[in-house]
């Protein structure tokens, strides 16, 4: 059967069946096992194989309970990422390759029907005096819409998919991110309560880096993780508190921000904060905390490289706290953040941890930073294909006060 005799028939059973079953008074299991009635009574005269039967019936259910579309496309574990540029143009990352999709929302309204179920199901509000919002579907994929007329190409939907299983610094080494000897001496600098921040750009795995080496904090610690929209998958710590934040509502009252929640968070007896991401004020909150006996923290950031990082961190406290001097700044940054990893998406779109940096002290104006591991291509990278490994520099760490705290007595 061709796709579009496909589609052509769940169009018209499910004109049928909204126009001819009492939908509110049905549950979800009674409401499928009704389409799949008459699936197989409309289709009793056609050939049609069983997979396909079983798929026009999902696509019938899944459009009017379901999300439609992207039921089929979230099912699908090999996608990671996906675009809804209005009703018609859908496009997805697969294999770290970008693709547009043949399949399409049946109209607009249904497309902005579907946002607004994904959207209360997690309790929040858009519409045309809100049309910006990020929230998250119930397995925890990361979602942000825009609705116009602020989009001008219809509503736009991008959906960061949420992996099943936790992210490990196993996987990041079998991926060829990390090596287990670098692994280690991260698991000693987490446990050791270094307080770290990952920087990279967009995609280029600080979530996923974030989550792998917070699953090194030691489980009877009280941890408290703090996100836009919740996606850590922290396992086997017990005393684990998760906060979200909230936007206003239509009448512009009940926002919830990063900042509400760290200061709050700062009352809730932490051992460790970890920050999903900093992108402003809250950057000053969050150093603070690193300075005021919270350590071991985690967070991240959006840049291109260490230094650009730390530039956007002083720019963001300046955001929190209008006319605190530069020097003021940087002192705060030094003393609070001890480690950098910088992360990139290369051009073969493989992900690599590029820099591992000690932020060493504040002197002559300046932030000191000693780089104690630094990607290299070797012989076998070409334009295509990047080959390469994380180095040690001849730097030895400078701040190893945690590290003897520990009663560690190796090298980093």
């Amino acid at each position: 059967m061709e796709f579009e005799q496909q589609e052509e028939i769940v169009k018209n059973i499910k004109e049928y069946v909204t126009n001819n079953l009492p939908l509110a008074g049905m549950a979800d299991e009674e409401l499928e096992e009704k389409i799949e009635e008459i699936v197989a009574k409309e289709l009793s005269n056609v050939y049609v194989s069983l997979s396909q039967r079983a798929s026009i019936a999902k696509s019938v259910f899944s459009s009017i309970r379901g999300f439609g579309l992207l039921d089929s496309i979230l099912s699908d574990d090999s996608i990671t990422e996906v675009m809804i540029n209005g009703a018609e143009n859908v496009f997805i990352e697969k294999a770290g390759k970008l693709q547009k999709l043949d399949n399409k929302f049946e109209s607009q309204k249904r497309l902005e029907d579907i946002i607004q179920r994904i959207v209360g199901l997690a309790g929040r509000e858009v519409n045309q005096s809100n049309p910006i919002v990020d929230t998250r579907l119930p397995d925890g994929s990361r979602v942000n819409v825009v609705l116009p007329p602020i989009a001008l190409c219809g509503p736009t939907v991008t959906i960061r998919k949420f992996s099943k299983t936790p992210m490990t610094i196993e996987k990041l080494i079998q991926y060829g991110s990390l090596t287990q000897d670098i692994a280690e001496k991260l698991e000693i600098l987490v446990r050791a309560k270094f307080n770290i921040f990952i920087c990279g750009g967009t995609g280029s795995g600080k979530t996923t880096f974030l989550n792998a080496l917070s699953n090194y904090i030691p489980k009877e610690e009280r941890v408290i993780t703090i996100e836009d929209s919740a996606e850590l998958q922290i396992v086997g710590v017990d005393n684990l508190v998760s906060l979200e934040t909230r936007n206003a509502n239509s009448a512009g009252s009940g926002q919830i921000t990063i900042r509400d929640l760290i200061k709050s968070s700062l009352r809730m007896r932490p051992e460790r904060i970890v920050v999903g991401e900093v992108r402003g004020g809250e950057a000053l909150d969050m150093l603070q905390a690193m300075n005021t006996g919270h350590d071991g923290s985690l967070s991240t950031g959006h840049a291109n490289s260490t230094k650009d990082m730390l530039s956007r961190l002083e720019t963001m406290v300046l955001q929190g706290a209008d006319g605190l001097p530069l020097e003021a700044i940087r002192q705060q940054i030094a003393s609070a953040v001890d480690i950098m990893i910088h992360l990139s998406r290369l051009r073969d779109h493989s992900r690599k941890t590029m820099e591992i940096t000690e932020v060493v002290g504040y002197e002559n104006g300046q932030i000191k930073l000693n780089p104690l591991y630094v990607f290299e291509e070797d012989e076998n990278t070409t334009l295509e294909k990047v080959s390469g490994f994380l180095k040690r520099t001849k730097n030895p760490l400078v701040n190893d006060f945690k590290l003897k705290l520990m009663g560690y007595r190796g090298e980093i």
